[in-house]
């Protein structure tokens, strides 16, 4: 009993944040035509309102984000050319993050080098856990498999402790910048700024709600590897 109740504990603290995110992200997702212009076109305004016109906004199927690389704010089909109150508060939320680059805010460009520098670690990490079992076989130690497959664990759960740590910086993207411009420029209809919150709130826990699904990719392996 007590072993079900902590699974059923983890499934929720893992899955929970990723089920909401996307339930509050469908649910204002209609009406579809909710505003006259587009995510694109908001985030367009947003910009050009701010002086970041060298800021581009551009459709992507790689999830809604912004690159401080290309300068470029990116959202899905249904953000950029969506009326939703989804598609404006989420096109609000990476202006967000254009205006932390353009000000020099130092937790987006701290986490920008994290992410970079860990991509090539986390795939070192799935390379590792293939390879583990195979080590223990052929070294016929069963220790170098087990430390081989707990640093392969360790490796892919970097990308969940970076977002935790930074997502500060999301809270700050949707409260911080997003919510105030809105605000400002009065786009939001009244009766949708607590909508408008909760969506903010769910932009901010995305990346942390894809991590924690990392983890679960990471329960999968070690299932796998138990075989």
């Amino acid at each position: 009993m007590t072993i079900l109740f902590l699974i059923i504990v983890v499934l929720v603290v893992v899955l929970g944040p990723g089920i909401w995110v996307q339930r509050v992200i469908e649910r204002y997702s209609e009406p579809a035509d909710r505003y006259s212009g587009t995510g694109a076109q908001l985030a367009r305004h947003l910009l050009d309102r701010r002086g970041l016109q060298h800021v581009v906004v551009e459709v992507t199927d790689q999830g809604d984000h912004y690159d401080p690389q290309a300068k470029a704010v990116r959202l899905t089909p249904e953000k950029h050319d969506g009326k939703s109150l989804t598609a404006i508060t989420v096109a609000a939320h990476e202006v967000g993050h254009a205006l932390q680059d353009h000000e020099g805010y130092r937790p987006l460009h701290m986490r920008t080098r994290l992410v970079k520098a860990t991509r090539g670690i986390e795939k070192l990490g799935a390379a590792v856990l293939v390879v583990s079992p195979f080590l223990g076989m052929v070294t016929r130690a069963p220790y170098v498999g087990l430390l081989t497959l707990a640093g392969g664990m360790a490796t892919l759960g970097i990308g969940a402790a970076i977002h935790f740590i930074t997502l500060p910086t999301e809270f700050n993207a949707s409260f911080g910048r997003a919510l105030p411009l809105l605000d400002e420029l009065r786009i939001l209809k009244k009766i949708d700024r607590p909508h408008a919150r909760k969506l903010l709130t769910a932009a901010a826990l995305t990346y942390v709600s894809a991590s924690l699904m990392s983890l679960v990719n990471i329960a999968r392996w070690i299932a796998i590897l138990r075989r």
